[in-house]
């Protein structure tokens, strides 16, 4: 039993038209002469795709924000670091 191969753009466009446009699964793998099951595995695989990349854009903000702040809180460390040297040698 051999299966069909489908391009990425078809597979795509099929899951376009379910997940965009608002099409039942079904009445889309019916005209596209499809199993359901077959573009049921395929939205599932490309919402998957979307949540992936939106939490890898979260996590890279977070590590953004995360290095800024630790570029701020060491250079307010070495100031301190100075300042207490500073008044070290003063008041001896």
């Amino acid at each position: 039993m051999s299966s069909k191969r489908y391009t990425e753009e078809f597979k795509r466009e099929a899951v376009k038209q379910v997940i965009d446009k608002g099409y039942p699964a079904i009445e889309v793998a019916k005209r596209l002469g499809l199993a359901k099951s077959t573009l049921s595995e395929w939205v599932k695989h490309y919402k998957l795709s979307d949540i992936d990349r939106l939490l890898k854009g979260d996590q890279e903000a977070e590590i953004r924000h995360l290095r800024a702040e630790l570029k701020r809180v060491t250079e307010e460390r070495d100031i301190l670091k100075k300042c207490t040297a500073y008044f070290a040698k003063t008041s001896q």
